[in-house]
């Protein structure tokens, strides 16, 4: 009886460690490095895709749109472009028409819609965004009340030095992103904090708290209440489009700020507040600023503006004084690239402020609406805030 119990086991037994070495024993699949960033600042990029069609290289910031990338005998399809310009560049791929972010790279675009993925080529000196051997701050999240019985989110930056100088206080710079992006992109793709922490050490700008919140407060509310996210606007001085900036406005003036001050060593007044943002954050920032003229001496505006007949019908507390609104605004920055879609309209508000003898600092580069403008303008703008 024990042997005729004991074959079978020992059979069954065999059976399941041959299984087992087989599949243990099965060919792995390439191990894909994506992006490679060589020594002559080429890029190549790879993705795995044995059994795709086509796979292009999608965005158009190395040159060209949608390139085809080349199938190798493993399955992998790659390309290598450039040299490129040093910076931080957003890309995907396309495969069989599909577009998808690269999966072998874990630096996303925080952005509502598609989350490209972001490539960095560094420069032969560090760049003023670069991780650098300094003093660093410290990037949280934080939750807040918010409008509509909502639940808000902000990323704060604190600077070197915070926790332990419990006696100081800092002033503060509300830092607004665009359309589609969150609360992470200043963070994550502008690099304000590391642009500050090198800064700071270099002497070129003064310690301060930056807070980053999210600029689409009915986006939020709708998915807090289980509803539909709302359509982009498509005008953005329509009806609809400055409902949502008055929206936000409440918000950051009635919740936001408040928290903050509550919550951080925060200096609190007008001379030791700032705000600015890019695209839609630039133009919740001037009407933010515009309407709240007690609240901030700090404004920039990052490839953004105001038409001329929206500042006749509602700002006129802006351009009937000028001399007081002179007064009241240390800096008002105005920053556009010559490529930029929003150009054209930048340089007509400009030439109004200009007509009303409104003072501004007008920043002109080249390249269009990008994130690697806006690393630009901040450049340009943080040294100069508090000073």
């Amino acid at each position: 009886m024990k042997l005729k119990t004991f074959f079978p086991l020992f059979g069954f037994v065999a059976l399941l460690a041959i299984s087992h070495l087989s599949i243990a024993q099965a060919p792995r699949p390439p191990y894909v490095v994506s992006p490679k960033v060589n020594p002559d600042k080429t890029v190549t990029f790879s993705y795995l895709a044995p059994n795709a069609t086509t796979v292009l290289l999608d965005g158009n910031q190395f040159g060209s749109a949608n390139v085809p990338m080349t199938k190798g005998e493993n399955g992998v399809w790659s390309i290598t472009v450039g040299p490129v310009k040093p910076d931080i560049y957003p890309y995907g791929f396309k495969v069989d028409g599909t577009t998808i972010n690269d999966p072998s790279n874990t630096y996303l675009f925080p952005n509502e819609r598609f989350k490209a993925s972001l490539v960095e080529i560094p420069a032969d000196s560090p760049a003023i965004y670069a991780l650098q051997n300094v003093p660093h701050g410290s990037v949280s999240y934080q939750y807040y009340p918010s409008v509509e019985g909502s639940t808000g989110t902000v990323v704060v930056y604190t600077p070197a030095g915070y926790t332990k100088e419990t006696a100081k206080k800092y002033p503060v710079y509300y830092l607004i992103s665009g359309t589609t992006d969150t609360e992470e992109t200043f963070w994550k793709v502008g690099k304000v904090n590391l642009m500050l922490d090198n800064m700071i050490a270099q002497g070129k700008a003064k310690a301060m708290i930056v807070v980053m919140p999210y600029g689409n407060p009915l986006a939020r509310i709708a998915e807090q209440t289980g509803k539909d996210k709302p359509s982009d606007v498509m005008s953005r001085d329509g009806e609809d489009a400055l409902k949502r900036i008055k929206l936000f406005e409440t918000d950051l003036i009635t919740n936001v700020i408040p928290y903050i001050e509550k919550n951080y060593r925060t200096i609190n007044n007008r001379d030791n507040r700032a705000i600015g943002g890019f695209s839609r954050g630039g133009g919740q920032t001037l009407r933010t600023a515009f309407n709240n003229v007690d609240k901030f001496a700090y404004v920039c505006s990052y490839a953004s503006y105001i038409s001329p007949a929206e500042m006749d019908k509602s700002f006129t507390n802006i351009t009937s004084n000028p001399d007081k609104t002179n007064k009241d605004f240390k800096l008002l920055f105005s920053g556009i690239g010559t490529e930029d879609f929003l150009y054209k309209g930048t340089t007509e508000w400009e030439n109004y402020l200009k007509d009303k003898k409104i003072n501004f600092k007008s920043y002109v580069t080249d390249g269009g609406h990008t994130w690697m403008n806006v690393k630009k303008y901040l450049n340009e703008t943080l040294p100069v805030l508090f000073k």
